[in-house]
Formats: C-alpha cells, structure tokens, sequence
C-alpha cells in the first residue's frame, strides 16, 4: 500500500467525523423549524378535532381540556341540518372528474413534449409554463360571460370545465419534467417490439410515469377542493354549491346561532378527505416530484 494510501486511510475516519459534525451543526436549525412547525400544526389540528366532540357549554367552559363525554351530535348537525353533506356529494364529483381529467389530458400533452422533438416545442411548453403566471382574478369576468353564452353558467359541468382549464398548465409542467426523466431504452425497446406510437404510451411510458401522475394529481386534488372563489361566481344555486361555499355558509349561520362545535364539526369534514388521500400516497408524491426534478 502507498504512502498516499495510507494517509488517506489515516486522514478519513477524523474527516468524515469533521464533514458530519459540520453538518450537523448546519442542519440543526433547520430541524428546530420543522420540528416547531409540525408540533404547532399537529396541536392546532388536535385542538380543532377535540372542540368538534364537545358540547357548546363544554366547548365555552373548558375549550382546552377533553371532551367528557365525546359527542358527535355536532357532526349530525353539521352534516345534515347544515347540508354539509350535500355539499361534500357535489365537490366530490367536481373535483375527482376535474382532477381525473386534468391528468388524462395533462399526461398526453406532456408525453408529447417531453418525448417528441418537432417545430415549436419549447414555445408551447412555454405557452402553458406562462399560464400558470395568470391570476385566477383576471379571469372571472371572461370565464363568467363565456359560461353564460354557453349556458353552462351554474352548472357542475361549467364549473369542471373551468377547473381543467386552470389546472392544466402546472400538470403538463409537472409531467413534462417527469416524463423526460424516464429512460428512452424502454420506448426503443418497445418500439423494436411492434409496439405503436400510442401502446408505447399507454402500455409503457405510462405505467412508468405512476408515480408523478399520481403526485400531479394529489396536488390538482387539494387545490380544487380548497376552491372558493370560482366557485362563488360561477354557481348560484344552493343545491350545487361545493364543499368550500358551504363551509362559508356553516360559518355564517353558526356565527349567529353560537353553534361552534358545529363549525369545528364542519372544518374536520372539510379536512379529512385532503389528510387521509395525503398520508396515504405521500411515498408515490415525494417519488414524483423527485424523479421528475432530475431532468425537468
């Protein structure tokens, strides 16, 4: 062995032990934040769910203690004298039929970006990367005319429509990304094998490509079911009304009859579905958008 060798041997164990404590010592901050900021979060969201058990005399009396006994009378209420279960119903389609086709139509165009060279490809790509720069303001005066010209104004099918157009651009950048990062030798192997254009698509890149379909739709997800103010200007009816403008009705009404514990009933309905579908795919999520970051 050689005397560089050696000292190389020699000089690692205490470099290695210096490069970590370094790191520690830089990364320590850091976790203190996180750290901080999920305790917080955690306790808020305990707190909302504990208060949604309690009666509204055990919720004025000791709104920091647990409920004795629990109770889910607030959820009844909010559920059916509140109609948050009929406005649960109507996200639930507008939001699993817009995402579903977001993603459909998002993949397709994306594939062909990423994977096709032809005249005008970067300055499409472009074109959706400058859509996702428009306010979402800007465009309730013409989204609410054109709607009313189609009579689709009012209407769930509008109101999808709308939400497709909008979550296009940041789903075809995502999977544009995510689709270059996949290794051409599946598609030529494809190709050699007989494959068409199309079943190398559907039949390989696709399957690959799971994991940041599923990350672009989870966040197209929480987007749209967060969504008030489309919401707002497109649908008048109460009978059609989504998750979000009940919320701000629940709000209204128990801010009136002092019916807290319903309205935190209300917030953990509202909630749920965004947790459980997070903690559920949040491997395939962080997979995605990292697999898609390498050569997007």
């Amino acid at each position: 062995m050689g005397l560089n060798s050696q000292r190389a041997l020699g000089a690692d164990p205490s470099s290695r032990a210096a490069s970590r404590r370094r790191r520690w010592g830089d990364s320590v901050p850091s976790y203190v934040i996180l750290y901080f900021w999920t305790g917080l979060t955690l306790l808020l969201l305990g707190w909302v769910v504990l208060n949604s058990l309690k009666t509204n005399p055990q919720l004025f009396t000791d709104p920091w203690g647990f409920p004795n006994p629990f109770n889910l009378k607030s959820y009844v209420h909010a559920w059916s004298v509140a109609k948050m279960g009929s406005y649960f119903l109507n996200s639930i389609v507008v939001v699993l039929v817009s995402v579903f086709a977001t993603v459909f139509i998002a993949a397709m165009a994306a594939y062909v970006l990423a994977r096709v060279n032809f005249v005008g490809n970067n300055l499409l790509l472009y074109a959706f990367i400058g859509g996702m720069g428009i306010p979402v303001q800007l465009l309730l005066v013409p989204l609410f005319m054109l709607l009313r010209q189609f009579r689709l104004l009012d209407s769930h099918l509008g109101l999808i429509l709308v939400y497709i157009g909008i979550s296009l651009p940041f789903t075809v950048f995502v999977l544009t990304g995510f689709f270059r990062s996949l290794p051409s030798e599946m598609e030529e192997a494809a190709a050699i094998d007989g494959c068409t254009e199309f079943q190398v698509y559907w039949k390989v890149m696709l399957p690959l490509a799971s994991p940041g379909l599923i990350a672009a739709a989870m966040f197209n997800f929480i987007t749209l079911w967060n969504e008030y103010l489309l919401a707002l200007v497109l649908l008048t009816d109460p009978d059609l009304s989504t998750l979000s403008l009940g919320m701000y009705n629940l709000k209204t009404t128990m801010t009136y009859t002092a019916d807290w514990a319903a309205l935190f009933a209300g917030v953990v309905i509202m909630m749920v579905p965004s947790l459980v579908i997070y903690l559920l795919l949040q491997r395939f999520i962080i997979e995605g958008l990292t697999l898609g970051a390498v050569k997007g």
